[in-house]
């Protein structure tokens, strides 16, 4: 709080009508939501950025060749997907382990504060979110889950049709 002295002092207008002249809008959002001030965060945000959403909650590829594995980051919009993040949220490991699992971890308190300072969930995100029960259920997970049981009841079928022909001519 050192580079904003009085900061409490001003009213939001002044504040950031002071930002803009400085060109330090950012950073004193950074430094509202470090100090625990998430509503005026979000507003001096809202504000500075012409009231576009500016922090999103997104995965982040961890660079590593031929083995995916992602972040859940808190990041800026204008940042590349792999590029630098506010904070780790999660982890998400897409590849099956020895039992078939697919494994995500959530700090759920801090998702909870990241939406509480107005960030949005990209698609992959929430369908995560969705899947861990902190949000409902994406409407597209719910489609492709019905797709593939339709899939898998029709290659059943067609394996016990198969089955029962094959019984049927090696028996007369």
């Amino acid at each position: 709080m050192s580079h904003f002295p009085g900061l409490k002092t001003f009213s939001w207008d002044l504040l950031l009508h002071r930002f803009k002249r400085e060109g330090t809008g950012a950073r004193a959002a950074e430094i509202l939501l470090h100090v625990g001030d998430v509503t005026g965060a979000a507003l001096l945000l809202k504000k500075y950025h012409g009231g576009h959403v500016v922090i999103r909650l997104a995965l982040a590829g961890h660079k590593q060749a031929n083995r995916p594995f992602f972040r859940v980051v808190a990041a800026y919009n204008k940042r590349a997907r792999d590029g630098k993040y506010l904070e780790q949220l999660g982890t998400f490991d897409p590849l099956p382990n020895v039992h078939n699992e697919k494994l995500v971890s959530f700090n759920f308190d801090r998702v909870k504060y990241w939406i509480g300072c107005g960030a949005q969930t990209t698609k992959p995100a929430a369908k995560l979110l969705g899947l861990a029960g902190f949000f409902p259920l994406h409407p597209m997970t719910i489609t492709e889950a019905e797709r593939r049981r339709a899939q898998k009841a029709e290659e059943t079928e067609g394996q016990t049709e198969t089955e029962t022909e094959g019984q049927t001519t090696s028996g007369v």
